[in-house]
């Protein structure tokens, strides 16, 4: 049953209605969360355990180093969660305490944004690798020091400051035009308040627009490249060209309906359309925000558990039994021993 609440203000917030007017969507929303929390987290802390304590990622001369990071910036974002979960269980989009709100923003941007960019920078790795396999590049001298990803990470830092501002989660961009008192902006004001959104904008769309590019580029030409090899185990071929198909499937379904959504509900709110119309945008982007932290859940499934070798690893750590029977029954030198070693793990993820 949907409750409908009031215009709220919330410490300050001005005019903004940050409301949950359907608490049962929501609900379900929050248990969406939960369940993707209860799931993922083990899962990561588990695949990150490995890179740190079984491969050694900074050792390692393939892209465990892109990996490890992208794993890290799932694993920071999934503890956002609860707290957002809780929010929506209590009929509010957003917490309306400053600086929770704030705090959520700057984690659930800055890790989104991280796990976006080394997921890119891990596809154009293959690019080159794939495509070019003799070709020098920078990328290729650099992945072998942690120097890149520690760039990635500070550079990701100023582009969330646009997204902490008070009106971002609730996008009331380009609406309104008072204060936090509640009096009419002066036109200087509005104009400042203008470019400010615009900018906040800007970097919510490109940060996906962008990357969904380069790996559309390079997932194209990786496949293209595997069809064309006539040498090697065709299954293996096979597998390859699903992985990566695979890598951009989870980026599209993860994360381009949430920027339509937010277009529809950016045109909804300075258009001023109906009540109800902006309460539906509103909704469906929420919901499909909750479905782009699935990504925490579905990257270490397509990273690092579509290598064989990888899960075999993992299983052999953390679940000896499995492997323990089918153990027995294959030589030792062609099964065990090839899946305990970490360096033949590292070889082919």
């Amino acid at each position: 049953m949907s409750t409908t609440f009031p215009m709220v203000t919330g410490n300050g917030n001005g005019t903004e209605n940050c409301a949950a007017t359907n608490r049962s969507l929501y609900n379900f929303y929050a248990a969406v969360m939960i369940i993707i929390f209860i799931l993922a987290l083990p899962l990561n802390a588990s695949v990150l355990h490995l890179f740190i304590f079984k491969l050694k990622f900074w050792k390692s001369n393939s892209n465990n180093i892109f990996l490890f990071n992208l794993v890290l910036a799932d694993i920071l974002l999934l503890f956002c969660l609860p707290i957002k979960a809780g929010n929506f269980i209590r009929g509010e989009r957003r917490s309306y305490d400053k600086t929770v709100c704030k705090g959520m923003l700057f984690m659930l941007f800055l890790n989104r944004g991280a796990s976006i960019a080394f997921l890119t920078v891990t596809s154009i790795d293959r690019y080159f690798n794939v495509v070019h396999p003799g070709r020098k590049n920078l990328l290729k001298a650099l992945k072998k020091s942690p120097q890149i990803s520690i760039f990635i990470w500070l550079l990701l830092l100023p582009l969330t400051i646009p997204t902490m501002l008070k009106t971002f989660e609730c996008c009331n961009s380009h609406k309104d035009r008072v204060d936090e008192a509640g009096n009419e902006l002066e036109n200087e004001d509005i104009l400042i308040k203008d470019v400010v959104d615009s900018l906040r904008e800007v970097v919510f769309f490109t940060q996906i627009i962008i990357p969904f590019i380069i790996l559309v580029y390079c997932t194209v030409h990786i496949v293209n490249r595997l069809r064309k090899k006539t040498v090697g185990d065709k299954t293996k071929l096979r597998r390859a060209v699903f992985l990566v198909t695979s890598v951009m499937v989870v980026f599209s379904i993860c994360f381009l309906p949430c920027i339509l959504a937010r277009m529809i509900l950016l045109i909804a709110r300075v258009r001023n359309w109906s009540d109800l119309s902006e309460d539906i945008a509103a909704a469906v982007f929420d919901g499909l925000m909750v479905l782009s932290y699935s990504d925490c859940l579905l990257d270490p499934l397509v990273y690092c558990f579509c290598s064989t070798k990888f899960k075999g690893l993992y299983l052999n750590s953390y679940f000896p039994c499995l492997v323990r029977g089918r153990d027995m029954k294959e030589d030792s030198g062609n099964s065990t021993g090839n899946i305990s070693n970490p360096k033949r793990a590292n070889a082919v993820i």
